[in-house]
């Protein structure tokens, strides 16, 4: 008989204390403003799905735990004024917020059924009204899944507005002017409410949370970005050979369905450190020799290995976000310099030279969208030089490409299952394959 997975071997003992000191704060906050006790224990079972179901990470524990007490702190000052209908609490705003930070349905599903339970508990709504706010919350989540227009909030907020409103004319089926303007006008401009407060406070709680959204994904691939227009004139190549990647892994994040936006832009600043010393890099090397000729490997070694380093500090200089400055810190995980340390087996004694110097530092890339570029970046660099650009000759030089990173280790620490590596190789090829297609040879003209 196989026993039931136990909940304490499945949490750590941070995410241990990050719960029990939320259950704390949550009992004490509910104790002094005279709220249910059954808040804490929705908050106590909401940190136990997200921890051992969902796999979460004690920072967005953390992060969503804010977005609620933030949400309970609006209903209680609104509670304190008569003035204003307790229909006006701005409950879907944290689904929206929650979906367009993380672009995780289930987590918004999760936390949109916790925001109107908290929420129906501190107002003393009945169930019926509870429901009405989750389904408008549930509207909101989906209705912003995958934004990348700022017009998609208007479309939100009507949405929300007008199936809160659907929602308690079905529960109520009361149609006399007290209950239009007291309860249905409320619902209808909550959710204008909401869509204005999610557009609003959504790049104050992406600084604060350290997330990316789409929208700010959409204004990094703008090529008018300062370092995206440094690298065009600094180092054409390597801008070129930036814009190939992006191709590749975009192609490929959206063949296994990962963050296709979130890896073109990776693409764009992956190689940004090669400004600093373009001369050094091949794809820059158009009109000059190569400087690597008169180098010992050990130096060469420094050159290369160094623009890992110093594009995370131009990276840092430009306040990248660390989703991104993970492209720049993964897309060579721990590979090997194969050139120079071959180079230097043959140029030294073999017993001095050590593989461990000629290896990057790493870390390995550790999600699917820095994997995918790690290996576009390098069937890139192994395609280019070819002669022979046919789709047989290109397909079996990428998925020996991606087999050598494979047993190398450097997918180890991200979760790419093989069918999805096999997918990933069948995208690369259709899109080098289409980029390096042949063109018909037209005949010269004899007159």
């Amino acid at each position: 008989m196989v026993n039931p997975p136990t909940v304490g071997k499945n949490i750590s003992i941070d995410q241990k204390i990050m719960l029990a000191v939320t259950l704390l704060a949550t009992l004490t906050f509910c104790y002094f403003a005279g709220l249910s006790l059954m808040i804490p224990l929705l908050f106590f079972f909401f940190g136990l799905h997200l921890f051992y179901v969902r796999k979460t990470s004690g920072r967005v524990f953390l992060h969503l735990t804010l977005l609620l007490v933030i949400l309970m702190f609006a209903t209680h000052i609104l509670q304190s004024y008569a003035m204003f209908s307790l229909f006006y609490i701005p409950v879907a705003s944290v689904a929206m917020i929650t979906t367009l930070l993380y672009n995780d349905v289930q987590l918004s599903l999760a936390l949109s059924f916790m925001a109107s339970s908290v929420i129906g508990l501190m107002a003393g709504f009945t169930l019926s009204q509870t429901m009405v706010f989750f389904i408008g919350s549930l509207c909101g989540a989906y209705a912003v899944l995958n934004a990348r227009t700022r017009a998609v909030f208007l479309k939100a907020g009507l949405l929300i507005g007008l199936v809160q409103l659907v929602c308690a004319l079905l529960v109520a089926m009361d149609f006399r002017w007290l209950y239009l303007t007291a309860v249905l006008k409320p619902l209808f401009l909550n959710g204008i409410v909401c869509a204005v407060l999610a557009g609003a406070g959504l790049k104050i709680f992406e600084s604060i949370f350290g997330e990316i959204t789409n929208f700010t994904l959409l204004e990094l691939s703008d090529l008018s970005h300062p370092l995206l227009k440094r690298l065009v004139v600094e180092a054409p190549g390597t801008y070129h050979h930036c814009l190939i990647v992006s191709n590749l892994a975009e192609a490929a994040a959206d063949a296994i369905g990962a963050h296709a936006l979130l890896t073109r832009v990776g693409s764009y600043y992956h190689d940004i450190g090669k400004m600093v010393k373009p001369e050094y890099f091949t794809e820059n090397q158009m009109m000059i020799g190569n400087k690597h000729d008169t180098l010992e490997p050990s130096m060469s070694r420094l050159v290369i290995l160094n623009h890992v380093k110093e594009g995370v500090e131009l990276a840092r200089q430009f306040k990248l976000n660390q989703r991104i400055m993970d492209f720049i810190l993964e897309h060579q995980g721990t590979g090997l310099i194969h050139y120079f340390y071959q180079k230097a087996l043959t140029e030294a004694d073999a017993q001095q030279v050590r593989e461990q110097d000629y290896r990057y530092p790493g870390p390995k890339p550790r999600s699917k969208e820095t994997a995918i570029v790690m290996l576009a970046d390098s069937v890139e660099g192994a395609t280019r030089p070819m002669e022979d650009h046919s789709p047989q000759k290109i397909g079996d030089v990428v998925r020996k490409v991606i087999n050598n990173k494979f047993i190398d280790g450097q997918l180890d620490e991200c979760d790419l299952t093989l069918r999805e590596i096999d997918v990933i190789a069948s995208s690369f090829v259709r899109v080098l394959s289409a980029m390096y297609h042949g063109r018909v040879k037209y005949p010269e003209n004899k007159t």
